[in-house]
């Protein structure tokens, strides 16, 4: 759960009134089947960062992918990989707000 805590614990920093009442956040299921995440970073500190897509497969049962692009963080993957996704979003924002 330490990574839910932490994904509500971003949340709620960056919460400014206006930003939380669109749907910032989206966790989804895939047909893959698998995992689909889309959070909004427009009003943070890393609203400018851009990343191409990144696909890493090993098979069809073990794979991810995630970029970043128009002010949105895209990540998905198997049906083992939300805590991994959440996870990636979370290193990325300890990485910039730590340079």
């Amino acid at each position: 759960m330490e990574i839910l805590d932490w994904i509500q614990d971003w949340f709620k920093a960056n919460c400014d009134g206006d930003w939380e009442k669109d749907e910032v956040i989206q966790i989804t299921t895939l047909a893959a089947p698998g995992w689909e995440v889309e959070i909004d970073i427009s009003r943070t500190s890393i609203a400018n960062l851009e990343i191409k897509w990144i696909l890493n497969e090993i098979n069809r049962h073990d794979w991810y992918g995630v970029k970043v692009k128009n002010q949105k963080f895209f990540a998905a993957g198997d049906a083992n990989k939300l805590t991994f996704l959440l996870d990636l979003f979370k290193q990325m924002i300890d990485k910039i707000e730590n340079e």
